[in-house]
């Protein structure tokens, strides 16, 4: 076979890469901003940058979609928390009809999960769980070596568990969603609750001084300096991400929690945080083997890599 195109949508960007199937290399890559604020245009942004890809490298073999949201089976966006006022697009069938190409399209963070499965962290295990932490959370679940999709494509967003009733506010709508205290937008929350609480001056001023305008970059600018008010967000933070790391332990017994995204090297001693927090909130983890945790290892590409090898199994009649 020939090249892929493989496509990541985030909240702030489009990465394209051009990827070698036998191997997984990225042969090509390039990067263009997301119309987060004029959601009718994401369609044309999306191919503008399959059609960049093609010119590089000529057609490829199939297509690959990774988009952040509910993607059913036929590559139908239906709803995207943090891709606002896209509802019901058909990103598969708009490039097929555009690029007479197959296209496969797939929820990001399950395309991330096919890429460390297949090449990455999560390699040789038949049960594993990819979480993605950015602006907000990803997952994507193998079970038996293939990845779960449900009944209607949209299993695997462990991001709106609910943790906390009363906890902040998430992208969806609701209160306490797991996404709301373990992502990057959880953070900031979790430090706009400690300037409620009367601390958090340092944070709050790298701010500018408005609660409101706090993120999680000010949080590791404060915790490089040895802020102890950030020091506290953090460790109230790896909580958190432990809380929600054991209820998935709990209902899918998997053999390795995969952590990715940009949230993973917040600071050295993260991942390290969170895995020793964990167990102890398992039902039976003093009963049971503990389930290794470990940094994802594709980096930010995982999402686009995976969706070309998504596109690989559409053309090779692997589900």
């Amino acid at each position: 076979m020939s090249h892929f195109i493989g496509i990541d949508v985030g909240g702030t960007k489009i990465m394209g890469v051009v990827v070698d199937p036998a191997t997984g290399e990225i042969i090509e890559r390039r990067k263009a901003p997301t119309p987060r604020s004029e959601p009718d245009k994401l369609p044309g942004a999306i191919a503008d940058v399959v059609s960049e890809l093609i010119g590089l490298q000529g057609a490829p073999v199939g297509i690959g979609v990774g988009v952040p949201g509910l993607v059913d089976h036929n590559g139908v966006l239906h709803y995207g928390p943090n891709v606002p006022g896209v509802r019901k697009l058909d990103i598969a069938g708009d490039l097929r009809a555009q690029f007479g190409i197959p296209v496969v399209a797939e929820n990001d963070a399950s395309c991330a999960a096919l890429a460390e499965h297949r090449l990455g962290a999560a390699r040789g295990t038949m049960h594993a769980v990819i979480v993605t932490q950015g602006t907000g959370i990803g997952g994507g679940l193998i079970v038996g070596g293939r990845l779960l999709r449900g009944a209607n494509g949209f299993a695997g967003e462990p991001g709106h568990m609910m943790v906390d009733r009363s906890g902040p506010l998430c992208a969806c709508g609701r209160h306490g969603c797991w996404e709301a205290v373990s992502s990057g937008t959880g953070l900031a929350n979790l430090a706009r609750q400690i300037v409620e609480e009367g601390g958090g001056e340092r944070i709050l001023e790298l701010a500018g001084g408005e609660p409101a305008h706090i993120k999680g970059e000010h949080v590791s600018a404060a915790m490089a300096e040895g802020n102890d008010d950030a020091a506290e967000v953090l460790d109230r933070f790896a909580g958190w991400v432990a809380e929600g790391i054991a209820s998935l332990i709990t209902l899918l017994d998997p053999d390795v929690i995969v952590l990715g995204g940009g949230l993973t090297v917040i600071n050295q001693h993260f991942i390290a945080d969170v895995r020793e927090r964990v167990m102890p909130k398992v039902m039976g983890g003093t009963h049971r083997p503990a389930v290794p945790i470990v940094p994802a290892r594709l980096g930010a590409e995982a999402g686009a890599i995976g969706a070309a090898v998504n596109a690989r199994d559409l053309l090779m009649g692997v589900g």
